[in-house]
């Protein structure tokens, strides 16, 4: 059974939301603060978890004071921990962190182009089928946002290299907030880093959808099918020789 540390802020508030999805999915999970997080808290686990809400109230910029903290507290180790072979998952505020950290290809995310806080469903569309993030899902799905810096931009030239090299592994199919070739997801080049703005714990049962005729599936939300291809790779991982 895949284990999922999830790391806890100051102002994180969707750890239950998440920690529900991924135990949904086959999942045991530990919340540890991060104020008590140590290395030690990375061994046996095969996902590391950042999860969404607004750490250390975004008071100075998103994911800031948090990214201080986790470079402090396991910044070494949760590189070597990907590296090893480990998962790390970042949803809206955990994506801002890990953006921060460097653990993520070059870019920042900053103010919406509409200056305001985006609370909506956006469509998605799947860029790279080799995450195992989405391999379960189809090309195109949708997925609640809920964000205020959640516009994602690049260096000159980088954020249409990220499409066509397949880091952009998530793009929104309209422009909801200006982001650069339409990000919405980001992976690192090995795969075992991901980070996305739109939320996948919030759509874990097809009762989450605002359509009460939705018919994609007869029980579960696109979010479930999200954390499940993990789940499916690293029970595949652990099976091989």
């Amino acid at each position: 059974m895949p284990a999922a540390l999830l790391l806890k802020y100051p102002g994180t508030n969707c750890d239950h939301e998440t920690a529900r999805a991924l135990e949904a999915v086959g999942f045991t999970t530990r919340t540890v603060p991060i104020a008590r997080v140590t290395p030690g808290d990375l061994a046996g686990t095969d996902l590391v978890m950042l999860s969404g809400g607004f750490s250390y109230g975004d008071y100075v910029m998103a994911g800031r004071i948090a990214q201080l903290q986790t470079e402090s507290k396991v910044g070494d180790s949760l590189r070597t921990f990907a590296a090893g072979g480990g998962y790390v998952l970042g949803v809206c505020n955990g994506f801002q962190i890990l953006v921060k950290l460097g653990l993520l290809p070059a870019g920042s995310l900053i103010d919406n182009t509409s200056g305001r806080f985006l609370c909506r469903w956006t469509r998605l569309r799947k860029q790279d089928n080799r995450s195992p993030f989405l391999q379960l899902l189809p090309d195109e799905f949708e997925l609640p946002v809920a964000h205020a810096e959640g516009r994602f931009v690049a260096p000159d030239g980088l954020a249409a290299e990220y499409r066509c090299n397949g880091l952009a592994a998530l793009t929104y199919v309209e422009d909801i907030n200006g982001s650069s070739a339409g990000i919405a997801g980001l992976q690192s080049e090995n795969g075992r880093i991901f980070g996305l703005m739109p939320h996948p714990e919030r759509f874990l049962y097809r009762r989450h959808h605002y359509d009460p005729d939705w018919n994609g599936h007869p029980e579960w939300g696109w979010g479930y099918f999200f954390f499940l291809g993990l789940a499916q790779a690293l029970g595949a991982a652990t099976a091989s020789p």
